[in-house]
């Protein structure tokens, strides 16, 4: 997993509440078990229409939102199943922050695990970025992890929360396999010592 750090980028924003996995990545495209090539079914019933034309009205599909790596939305982004699709489809994308009032517990979790920030705001500071982003686009935000800010170019600043293991991992690149590593030498004494993998 590489480390997060600080990211500036084009954001776009989706005015919608209760944005669920299904929506995120709908469940005919949960056949692969790699985790890359999910990009390009996400949103796949909104960035399509029933014929399989590129629906020109989706913000994603907008020239403005072409190379964005911040999504800003409503509250309760990624309820539903606990598929870790859903942030595989996004990082695929190339969505690397997710902007929101609030998360469902399971996608929030799944986003650490896989080198995306999720940054919770309040419902007040959301609304002004979404004024911001209509007024100011192509509209960029800068997010740092080591200070736990959310900046733009216009006068936006906002501190943000992030529990401090999360936060360590995130900026070192640690996903549970790195963790486990970081203990190499300590489970390499432990089989030798008790002759496993001899």
């Amino acid at each position: 997993m590489k480390p997060f750090t600080t990211l500036t980028g084009t954001t776009v924003a989706l005015d919608r509440a209760n944005i669920d996995t299904d929506q995120i990545i709908p469940k005919q495209f949960l056949k692969r078990i790699e985790r890359s090539g999910f990009g390009e079914f996400l949103f796949w019933d909104w960035m399509r229409h029933d014929d399989g034309t590129v629906n020109e009205e989706f913000e994603l599909n907008k020239p403005y939102a072409k190379g964005a790596s911040i999504l800003l939305a409503r509250r309760n982004f990624g309820s539903g199943s606990s598929r870790e699709h859903a942030p595989w489809a996004l990082e695929d994308f190339g969505f690397l922050v997710v902007v929101a009032p609030s998360f469902a517990d399971i996608f929030y979790n799944n986003c650490f695990k896989n080198g995306m920030l999720p940054i919770k705001l309040s419902e007040e500071q959301v609304e002004e970025l979404f004024q911001r982003e209509a007024k100011h686009r192509p509209y960029q935000l800068t997010a740092d992890l080591n200070t736990c800010t959310l900046t733009d170019g216009h006068g936006f600043s906002a501190k943000f929360d992030v529990e401090p293991f999360r936060r360590h991992c995130l900026l070192n690149g640690l996903d549970d396999i790195g963790l486990t590593l970081e203990h190499e030498a300590k489970i390499t004494a432990y089989e030798t010592s008790h002759g496993i993998g001899a």
